[in-house]
C-alpha cells in the first residue's frame, strides 16, 4: 500500500524474456535430415533381415541361427520408427522433440567414440585375420592396400558416428533452438518433468526392457550367474526379474525418486560382478554352445580370434563402468525418501 498517495503501488514489471534468434528453418532442415536417417535405419533393418533370414534358411550348418534376426528387427526397426517420429516432432518444433533429439545425439556421439576406441584396439587383429584368410598359394594383399581399407573404414565411421552426431548435438543444444521450441510449443510436456541427464537414464532403462525379451528367444535363456550359466526356466526367470527391475528403476528415476537410483546402481553392480565371475571361469565358446550354436557355427567365431581369452570379462566391466560413473554424477538430482 502507498498510503501517502492513497493508492496501490503498480506491480513491478515482469522481466522480459531473453532475446533469441528464431531457428525455425534450422528445426525444419534438421527434422527432414532426421527423417532421412530414420529411413536409412529402416532400409538397413530390411536389408539385414532379408540377408540373415536367407543365411539362416540355408542347409549349411555354419549359418547363424534364425533367432539372430530378432535383435536386428528390434534395434534398427525401433530406431527407424523413433527417428522418423523425432524428425516429425522437429518439423513441428515440439519441445519434447528437441529434448529427445539432444539426448539421442549425445548418446550417438558417445557410442561413436566408444566404437572407434574399440576398433583401434582391434586393428592389428583385423589385419592378421585378413592375412590369414588368404588361400594358400596366393599372394597376400599389399600392406598399403590394407591400410587404405582401414583408413576408408575409419573415415566412414568417423563421419557417421562422430561428425554427424556432433553436428546434431551442437544444433539442438543451442539456447536459440530451445527458446524457439518453447515459444512455438509453450505448454511444458513430459520431457520437462525431470532434468535431461536423468531423463536419458530413464529412457535407456525403458528401452532395455524389450531387449530383455529377445535374449531368451535368441539365446535359449542363458544367463551368467556368479560362476555358472543358468539355462531353461531359471535363466528365463532371471531375465524376467531383470525386466521388472529395469522397468521399476526407469519409472522411479523419471520421477526423481532416490529408490530408483539405488535400485539400478545395486542391480547393475551385481549384474556386472556376476558376469565377471562367470566369464572368468568359462570359455566364451561355452556360452555359444548353450545358446544353441552348432560346432560348425562356432568354428568361424573361434577362427576370428575376437572371442578369446578374457574378452567377455573385459566387455562386462568396460560396458558397465561408464554407466555406473554416470549414475554417481547424477545423484544430486534425486530427492530423499
Amino acid at each position: 500500500m502507498n498510503e501517502s498517495s492513497g493508492g496501490i503501488l503498480p506491480a513491478a514489471p515482469e522481466p522480459m524474456p531473453a532475446p533469441f534468434k528464431d531457428r525455425s528453418v534450422g528445426l525444419i532442415i534438421f527434422g527432414i535430415l532426421t527423417i532421412l536417417l530414420g529411413c536409412l535405419a529402416g532400409f538397413f533393418c530390411l536389408w539385414s533381415t532379408v540377408m540373415l533370414s536367407a543365411m539362416a534358411g540355408k542347409a549349411d550348418a555354419a549359418q547363424p541361427p534364425a533367432g539372430s534376426v530378432l535383435p536386428v528387427l528390434l534395434v534398427y526397426g525401433g530406431l527407424a520408427a523413433v527417428l522418423i517420429c523425432l524428425g516429425v516432432g522437429s518439423l513441428m518444433m515440439k519441445r519434447w522433440a528437441r529434448a529427445l533429439l539432444l539426448i539421442f545425439s549425445w548418446s550417438w556421439l558417445l557410442l561413436g567414440v566408444a566404437m572407434l576406441v574399440v576398433m583401434i584396439c582391434f586393428v592389428p587383429k583385423f589385419l592378421a585375420m585378413t592375412a590369414a584368410a588368404v588361400p594358400a598359394g596366393q599372394p597376400a594383399p599389399p600392406p598399403g592396400a590394407m591400410m587404405a581399407v582401414v583408413v576408408v573404414m575409419f573415415g566412414f565411421l568417423g563421419v557417421l558416428f562422430l561428425v554427424l552426431p556432433a553436428v546434431w548435438t551442437f544444433f539442438y543444444s543451442s539456447r536459440h533452438v530451445k527458446a524457439t521450441c518453447e515459444s512455438r510449443d509453450p505448454v511444458p510436456g513430459w520431457t520437462d518433468a525431470c532434468p535431461l541427464p536423468v531423463l536419458a537414464v530413464a529412457l535407456l532403462l525403458a528401452m532395455t526392457v524389450p531387449m530383455m525379451l529377445t535374449m531368451p528367444l535368441m539365446g535359449h535363456a542363458v544367463f551368467p550367474f556368479f560362476g555358472m550359466f543358468l539355462t531353461g526356466f531359471p535363466g528365463l526367470a532371471m531375465y524376467l526379474v531383470l525386466m521388472v527391475i529395469w522397468a521399476a528403476a526407469a519409472w522411479w528415476i523419471y520421477r526423481l525418486e532416490s529408490r530408483g537410483w539405488w535400485l539400478i546402481l545395486i542391480a547393475l553392480a551385481l549384474f556386472t560382478a556376476s558376469g565377471v565371475v562367470t566369464y572368468a571361469q568359462h570359455d566364451p565358446m561355452d556360452l555359444y554352445r548353450m545358446m544353441g550354436y552348432t560346432e560348425a557355427q562356432i568354428e568361424p567365431i573361434r577362427k576370428s580370434g575376437l572371442m578369446t581369452g578374457n574378452i567377455l570379462t573385459w566387455a562386462s566391466v568396460l560396458s558397465s563402468a561408464p554407466i555406473l560413473i554416470y549414475l554417481l554424477c547424477i545423484k544430486r538430482y534425486f530427492r530423499r525418501g
